[in-house]
């Protein structure tokens, strides 16, 4: 069985050195893990991939599960696991809830894996 890794609050944008500048503390390995652990799962890769070339820039749960192929309930499941690690905002409107991928937060994830990568 995995080691479960402890919950902290992940949902604000990872702050730390790019992991290249030098040895990374404790702490900020975590904030980092976490995060990748977040979205290290075939299906939440599939709805961040979704949200992030979604024409409206927000999609409502019933459109990520169709077009996905799962049920709503497994989609709510992922959503609430890439919310908690501060990947994804979401919004209730009426009897709907409408999901978009915070930018801010996947942009410094990045940055703390490779500062080249979005210069």
């Amino acid at each position: 069985m995995p080691k479960t890794l402890p919950t902290i609050d992940i949902s604000a944008p990872v702050c730390c050195a790019p992991v290249a500048a030098g040895p990374i503390s404790d702490e900020d390995a975590l904030h980092v893990a976490l995060r990748l652990k977040a979205i290290a799962d075939p299906a939440r890769v599939k709805i961040m991939s979704f949200l992030l070339s979604s024409e409206s820039g927000e999609e409502n749960s019933g459109d990520l599960a169709r077009v996905l192929g799962l049920t709503e309930s497994t989609v709510s499941h992922h959503l609430s696991q890439l919310r908690r690690a501060g990947l994804v905002e979401s919004d209730r409107r009426g009897m709907n809830v409408y999901h978009r991928p915070h930018r801010d937060a996947l942009g410094a994830l990045c940055i703390v894996l490779d500062p080249n990568c979005c210069a």
